[in-house]
């Protein structure tokens, strides 16, 4: 804790007010108490929190205390992202995720009793043998308890992890791309019917209660980190801390963490990375000004990119509307895809 303080104390004159604060990877809620308010006094000692809108701490709902909500409460924390995943004991199973889901209204309740009345809650759906019905029980339940936002995420199979390793020795297989399309359009139609919107391809929320630290990363603004693995955007680079727990803590120039895959400003990656990103918003993308920056840099590149959208637009996966691009709901199914297109037109 006292190298994350001294780190807290080395970024901060580069801070000007703080709009939000996101504490998440790993398990946050896993940290004593006593540390806890050592780091949330250094937050409110090095930084001017006078504008803070959203302060949001990701839990797991085993660790979830009512000294531990009122603790972060006390200093300053008004949003609590909790990782449900499902409700569905063989399904937490599947993923390893051994929380008993009895303890996720447990967990809110505390979180609510201490004034933290913003609770967002993160869904898993296609996980391996789950049903539509399963999925909708989850959704069911998780609209039953008293949460502003909701994050449903489709399982994914990235390289070198453990559910993917258990996928490729045949442990299970995965859900068939037919389900999958289907799931994803049952949370959009139970979502709505409880009175969340869609703002991103995976995040829905009341109105006014989305996740406005996420919307930094979507939107490309800056951002400071800190902590082993952090990431940073700042002035158009991006860096990341040193990885490794041991690395972090061992290193320390006047308080600064050692910095890994450090990415210079770079006008080009910038618009593919608003492609990227902004294309998962349901507010999609100033794609009108972002072709123009385009055309200045790269002129055939700009045309390239002219092509690939029309392409688009004639399949019915995206929408020009004044300056905005913006994914159609069968866009919204293949949005990785589609900005990779567009991404790849540019490079």
């Amino acid at each position: 804790m006292l190298r994350l303080v001294e780190e807290l104390r080395a970024i901060a004159p580069a801070a000007g007010p703080l709009r939000t604060i996101f504490v998440g990877g790993g398990t946050p809620s896993l940290l004593r108490v006593e540390l806890w308010t050592k780091l949330l006094d250094a937050l409110n000692g090095f930084f001017d929190l006078s504008a803070l809108a959203e302060f949001t701490v990701e839990c797991n709902p085993e660790s979830v205390t009512e000294d531990l909500m009122h603790a972060l409460r006390a200093g300053g924390v008004n949003r609590m992202s909790m990782g449900a995943q499902s409700f569905n004991d063989a399904h937490l199973a599947t993923l390893e995720r051994l929380h008993n889901p009895d303890r996720i209204p447990i967990a809110i309740e505390h979180a609510n009793a201490a004034g933290i009345s913003r609770v967002s809650i993160d869904l898993i759906y296609a996980i391996p043998k789950q049903t539509l019905s399963e999925l909708e029980s989850d959704l069911d339940t998780a609209f039953s308890l008293p949460i502003e936002h909701i994050s449903c995420y489709e399982l994914t199979y990235e390289p070198n992890t453990a559910m993917t390793k258990r996928l490729e020795r045949g442990e299970f297989t995965r859900t068939p791309e037919d389900l999958e399309i289907e799931m994803f359009e049952l949370v959009g139609q139970k979502v709505q019917a409880a009175g969340l919107g869609r703002y991103e391809v995976s995040n829905y929320a009341k109105p006014g209660a989305e996740c406005l630290h996420n919307m930094m990363y979507w939107r490309q603004e800056s951002w400071l980190a800190a902590g082993p693995s952090a990431s940073a955007h700042v002035a158009g680079h991006r860096y990341k801390n040193v990885p490794r727990l041991e690395s972090y803590l061992s290193f320390s120039d006047d308080g600064f963490s050692q910095v890994v895959d450090h990415e210079p400003p770079d006008k080009v990656r910038l618009i593919q990375e608003k492609i990227m990103t902004g294309l998962r918003l349901s507010e999609g993308i100033n794609g009108a000004g972002l072709a123009e920056e385009l055309r200045n840099l790269l002129p055939e590149a700009a045309d390239r990119l002219e092509h690939e959208v029309v392409g688009l637009e004639n399949l019915g996966q995206l929408v020009r509307g004044g300056d905005r691009w913006v994914l159609t709901e069968s866009g919204l199914l293949l949005a990785d895809g589609i900005a990779g297109s567009l991404m790849a037109v540019i490079a």
